[in-house]
């Protein structure tokens, strides 16, 4: 652990969503108290598009746990006013609707009106123009939309996962959604990847591949399906992190001896050592305001969790320890806002994740499960991606940062394992 047919569109959305055997399939264990009752509306227009684009809709929202979906409102357009009394009496406080048209070209235009039910006004109006190979990217843009609407944070649904699939003889890095569906390999191999790291754009991964057999650290450019070597040298190459500037890595090298902490430019060039330390540090990661690097050593007896500035820890500036309370304190994790960081903790021989606030050094532990491992926020904060173990098959789960929702995230016959949540979609 220290380590253009639219019926054709729409049959492979439906299969996506149906959980192929590449496909994760996520199952809600747990949802929020308090959550705000909403109605989506079926859209009107293009049936088979609207039936599509709702149904997506539909399964972010509740898949936030921020939400309690309420049925029955039937078909409402984005130009007439949505029957309030009926819609109230039904339960909800907010509804959404819309129309979906088709345009020239194979095109499609989807105009969504989201409505408060108690004031009986409209709190916006958004129009999309897409494809219908672009459904699911639509509905995630329009789940989006209507989540920070109403929680005035970003929704998440557009972002995307990486994650690790071991079957056998086979490790896939994959990328999907973040619902899990559309699952696209990026590099497949007979020997490990790990420790895979969004660039801050989405645009880069960077992984540790033992394809030389021996790790060592690559960036993957998703665009054009090319990679470079970031780091190679004499032993040891890993745990990859990147700088908020998005122009250099934090990662960990045995090349002058143990696991030690170096920065090294994204291109490979400009190696410069990070710290000096007696014992092992790993697993860095950079504060969102780049201003620190926290890290796993074990240079105080037992594995914890310290930072030092990201110039280093030379000239004075000695690491500062930050977990005290157990024994055994691993991967940090510092949330978007920098306020928190999630880390994987050790209580009675559990291994859990955990989260503490930096001002107050209070820590909450949030799963229930033994072995967890490989925290990862998702941009908003809201959520944290981690990988555990289930019946002896890695697989990944999601709960939120205040631990009342919980989900699962699982590949049929198969170990899923290192999850890292990319950045906000732009």
């Amino acid at each position: 652990m220290l380590q253009p047919l639219l019926l054709a569109c729409v049959t492979s959305l439906g299969l996506a969503m149906a959980g192929a055997h590449a496909q994760l399939r996520v199952e809600i264990t747990g949802a929020g108290a308090d959550r705000l009752p909403i109605a989506i509306a079926d859209f009107s227009g293009e049936r088979v598009v609207a039936q599509a684009l709702t149904s997506v809709i539909r399964a972010d929202l509740d898949r936030s746990g921020m939400f309690r979906l309420i049925d029955g409102t039937g078909t409402l357009s984005d130009n007439t006013n949505p029957p309030f009394a009926d819609i109230k009496q039904r339960g909800a406080d907010v509804v959404a609707g819309g129309t979906t048209t088709a345009l020239s070209g194979g095109r499609f235009e989807t105009r969504v009106r989201l409505s408060d039910v108690v004031k009986q006004n409209t709190l916006d109006m958004q129009a999309y123009v897409h494809t219908g190979t672009q459904l699911r990217a639509t509905a995630h843009r329009i789940a989006d939309s209507i989540y920070e609407k109403l929680t005035g944070e970003p929704g998440i649904f557009s972002t995307r996962i990486a994650y690790v699939v071991k079957s056998t003889g086979r490790y896939e890095l994959q990328i999907a959604d973040a619902d899990g569906a559309n699952a696209q390999p990026a590099l497949a191999s007979r020997e490990p990847i790990i420790s895979p790291a969004w660039s801050p754009d989405g645009s880069k991964l960077a992984y540790v591949s033992f394809e030389a057999k021996k790790p060592v650290i690559y960036v993957h450019d998703l665009a054009t399906a090319k990679r470079h070597v970031a780091a190679n040298f004499k032993g040891s190459n890993s745990a990859p992190a990147w700088a908020p500037d998005g122009k250099r890595l934090a990662v960990v090298l045995t090349k002058e001896g143990g696991s030690q902490l170096f920065l090294v430019n994204a291109d490979g060039s400009g190696v410069t050592r990070l710290a000096s330390s007696p014992g092992i540090d790993t697993e860095p990661r950079f504060s969102p305001d780049g201003q620190f690097i926290y890290f796993t050593s074990d240079r105080g007896g037992s594995p914890q969790i310290y930072r030092i500035p990201a110039t280093g820890g030379s000239a004075g500036n000695i690491a500062e320890r930050i977990t005290f309370d157990g024994s055994y304190n691993v991967t940090p994790r510092p949330s978007p806002d920098g306020k928190s960081i999630a880390y994987i903790a050790r209580n009675n021989g559990r291994f859990q994740l955990a989260l503490m606030d930096l001002a107050t050094k209070q820590t909450q532990v949030l799963t229930d499960s033994s072995k967890d491992e490989s925290p990862s926020f998702a941009p908003n904060g809201r959520m944290i991606l981690y990988a555990t173990e289930i019946g002896g098959r890695g697989v990944l789960a999601a709960v939120s940062s205040d631990g009342r929702v919980k989900q699962k995230l699982s590949v049929q016959a198969a170990d899923v394992r290192e999850p890292a949540w990319g950045p906000l979609v732009r």
